[in-house]
């Protein structure tokens, strides 16, 4: 990836935007407890709970919800990645309710982390560019004004 990033069409723009976010929360929840990390355990699971509550949670249903029924017009819906994208949707929801309502070891946020960073650049540079190819110009301005 360039320094510039990915191209990504103006409709997908706001979820990519989230992604960078979700990078971050990643980040630190893979240095949680760790010489590299910069934030207490406390303020990990408050970035979490804040990028979570209620985005991270809204963006999974507007991919699920909204973008991937549009491909599921042009697409393979068999497709092993999109297959992936909700099996980890489940997992990641999951963890994030775990840890933001319970008491989450250090190994299982760090697995976390990892799972979230995959998830996101698999979608970023594999799933997004699908739906790019797939889905016609027309459908792409229509579904924007759904994704935030």
């Amino acid at each position: 990836m360039s320094k510039q990033g990915i191209k990504r069409h103006e409709a997908l723009q706001p979820l990519s935007r989230h992604h960078m976010i979700g990078l971050h929360v990643a980040l630190k929840l893979k240095r949680a407890g760790t010489k590299e990390s910069r934030w207490t355990v406390e303020q990990i699971i408050s970035d979490a709970r804040d990028f979570w509550e209620p985005d991270g949670n809204n963006h999974f249903r507007e991919e699920e919800e909204i973008l991937i029924p549009a491909y599921a017009s042009y697409g393979n819906m068999y497709d092993p990645n999109i297959i992936d994208m909700f099996v980890e949707h489940a997992v990641i929801r999951s963890q994030m309710y775990k840890l933001i309502e319970t008491d989450m070891s250090l190994t299982n946020m760090h697995a976390l982390g990892e799972l979230l960073e995959k998830h996101i650049r698999k979608e970023e540079r594999i799933i997004f560019p699908m739906i790019e190819k797939a889905l016609p110009e027309q459908e792409l301005i229509r579904l924007a004004p759904y994704l935030h």
